[in-house]
C-alpha cells in the first residue's frame, strides 16, 4: 500500500490546479485519470465547441459581408479544416497542461481509473488523508425503442465529423442543442430541434427563450416542441427515421442526442467507501464540498449543482483554501454566472424574472432591445436584448440576462455592479465609454426612470 498525502480521482477544472496547488504545498499528491488530461472542458467541451463556433461565426460574417459594402464569395465549408484546427488547439492546451502537472514536484500523475477497494483506498495500493473525486459527467442517452440500433451522437461525436451533416436532427434544446445545431446550420446543413416541453430554454425567462428561439428560426432551424421521438428506426444509407408521438416522422442523416449529462460515478465503487449516490447518481456533499465520509470530496460536475467549468474551478479555490489556509469558505449562495455560446451568446447572472416572481420579491423589469443600441446599429448585430431583475425597494441588481454579441462580456459588468452593491441608478448615471454594448446599460436603467 502506497500513502499519499493526497489522492485526485479525475483531471477536470478542479483537479489539475488543486494538485498543482497541494503538491506546491508540500503534499505528497497522487492524480488518476483513465483517459485524457483536462477532463471535458478541454477535450470534449469548452475548448473544441467554442473553436468550431468561432469558425461557425466567420462563415456568418462572409455571408453578410455583402450587406457592409464588401463582396465575399463563399464556397461550401472545409469541415475537415476546421476540425484540423480545433484538434490543434485541444492538443497544444492539453500538452500545456501535461507538461505543467510532469514538472510539479510531489506529484505524480498515473493514466489509471481511479476505483474505491476500502474507505479511503484506491485501486488497492493507494491511501491517503483527503481525497477528491472529479470524474465530471457523460451524456444520457434516453431509453427510446430502436435508439441503439441506430447511429447516433453525442456532442463529443459532433466534434470530429468529417463531413457537414445533411440533415441533423436535434433532440433536447439545452445549451449544447442551441450552440451545436446553430453551428452545424451555419456550415450548411438543415437542422431540427425537438424539445419536448412547451419552449425551448426551459430554465430561461419566457421572453429571453423567445428570443432565442426568433434568432434560431431566422438562421433556418426548425424548432418542434411539444414533441418527442416515440422510436428511432434504420432509414438506409446511414440515416434515421425518427417517429414523434404525433405520428410524424423525419429522416436525418445524423441525430444528436442532447438531452442532458449524468455524473460519472459508476466506475468509483463509492459503496466501498460508504458514500451513497442520489438517485441520479450524483455524491451528495456540504456547503464545504465534503461528502458524507470525512476527507472524501466531490468536486466539479459529478457533485449535484450547476455544471460548468468555473464553478469546477471555484470548488478547486473552496478547498484549497479551507484545507492549506484553515479558512471557512462556503459554495452556499455563491453566484453562478454562466453562458450559452450561441451567436447572439446568452450572458445569465443571479435570479430569473420567473424565479423572483415564484419567491413574492417586489421586483422591477429593465428590458432593452439590442435593436435600440447604437453599437449594435453600427455593427449591424441588432438580435437580442438586455434584461435585468431589480429589487424594487433597494435598487439592488438581482439578475440579468444578456442575449448580444459579447453578452457575457455585457452581463460580467452586470455581475461585479452585484459584487459590489452598486444598484441600478449608479449603472443609469455611470459614464461608459461611447460606443461600448455595456454603454447600452445606461440606456437598460432609464426604462426604470421613475425619479
Amino acid at each position: 500500500m502506497k500513502q499519499y498525502d493526497t489522492i485526485i480521482i479525475g483531471s477536470g477544472q478542479a483537479a489539475n490546479p488543486l494538485a498543482k496547488k497541494l503538491a506546491a504545498a508540500g503534499r505528497h499528491t497522487l492524480l488518476l485519470e483513465a483517459t485524457h488530461i483536462g477532463g471535458t472542458c478541454i477535450n470534449t467541451g469548452c475548448t473544441p465547441t467554442k473553436t468550431m463556433i468561432a469558425a461557425a461565426r466567420m462563415q456568418y460574417i462572409a455571408s453578410r459581408a455583402s450587406r457592409f459594402g464588401i463582396p465575399v464569395e463563399t464556397g461550401a465549408i472545409d469541415l475537415t479544416a476546421v476540425v484540423k484546427r480545433k484538434n490543434e488547439i485541444v492538443a497544444s492546451f492539453r500538452g500545456s497542461l501535461e507538461k505543467s502537472l510532469e514538472k510539479t514536484a510531489n506529484l505524480e500523475v498515473v493514466r489509471e481509473q481511479g476505483v474505491f477497494t476500502g474507505t479511503k483506498t484506491v485501486n488497492g495500493r493507494y491511501t491517503a488523508e483527503h481525497i477528491f473525486i472529479n470524474t465530471g459527467a457523460r451524456p444520457v442517452i434516453p431509453p427510446i425503442p430502436g435508439i441503439h440500433e441506430v447511429p447516433y451522437c453525442t456532442s463529443a461525436g459532433m466534434l470530429d465529423l468529417q463531413k457537414v451533416p445533411e440533415h441533423l436532427v436535434v433532440l433536447g434544446s439545452g445549451y449544447i442543442a442551441m450552440e451545436l445545431g446553430q453551428m452545424y446550420r451555419r456550415f450548411g446543413s438543415q437542422v431540427t430541434i425537438i424539445e419536448r416541453g412547451s419552449r425551448i430554454l426551459g430554465r430561461e425567462d419566457e421572453d429571453v427563450a423567445a428570443a432565442v428561439h426568433q434568432v434560431l428560426e431566422e438562421d433556418g432551424i426548425r424548432i418542434i416542441t411539444h414533441a418527442s421521438v416515440e422510436r428511432a428506426a434504420a432509414a438506409g444509407n446511414g440515416h434515421v427515421r425518427l417517429t414523434l408521438q404525433n405520428g410524424q416522422r423525419l429522416e436525418a442523416s445524423h441525430w444528436l442526442i442532447a438531452t442532458g449529462r449524468a455524473p460519472a460515478t459508476e466506475a468509483l465503487q463509492l459503496e466501498k467507501t460508504g458514500i451513497t449516490p442520489d438517485e441520479q447518481g450524483f455524491i451528495p456533499v456540504n456547503e464545504y464540498l465534503e461528502t458524507s465520509v470525512p476527507g472524501i470530496y466531490a468536486l466539479g460536475d459529478v457533485k449535484k449543482g450547476p455544471a460548468f467549468t468555473h464553478i469546477s474551478y471555484n470548488d478547486y479555490i473552496v478547498v484549497a483554501e479551507n484545507i492549506l489556509n484553515k479558512k471557512n469558505i462556503s459554495i452556499k449562495d455563491r453566484p453562478v454566472p454562466y453562458c450559452m455560446f450561441t451567436d447572439p451568446e446568452l450572458g445569465r447572472i443571479g435570479i430569473t424574472e420567473q424565479e423572483a416572481r415564484e419567491k413574492g420579491l417586489a421586483i422591477k423589469i429593465a428590458r432593452l432591445p439590442l435593436s435600440k443600441v447604437a453599437r449594435a446599429i453600427e455593427t449591424g448585430e441588432t438580435r437580442g436584448l438586455i434584461k435585468a431583475v431589480v429589487d424594487a425597494q433597494n435598487g439592488q441588481v438581482l439578475g440579468a440576462a444578456v442575449l448580444s454579441v459579447s453578452g457575457g462580456e455585457i452581463m460580467t459588468v452586470l455581475q461585479m455592479a452585484m459584487m459590489g452593491n452598486i444598484g441600478y441608478k449608479q449603472l443609469r448615471n455611470a459614464i461608459f465609454a461611447h460606443p461600448l454594448f455595456s454603454e447600452s446599460l445606461n440606456n437598460l436603467f432609464m426604462t426604470l426612470d421613475d425619479d
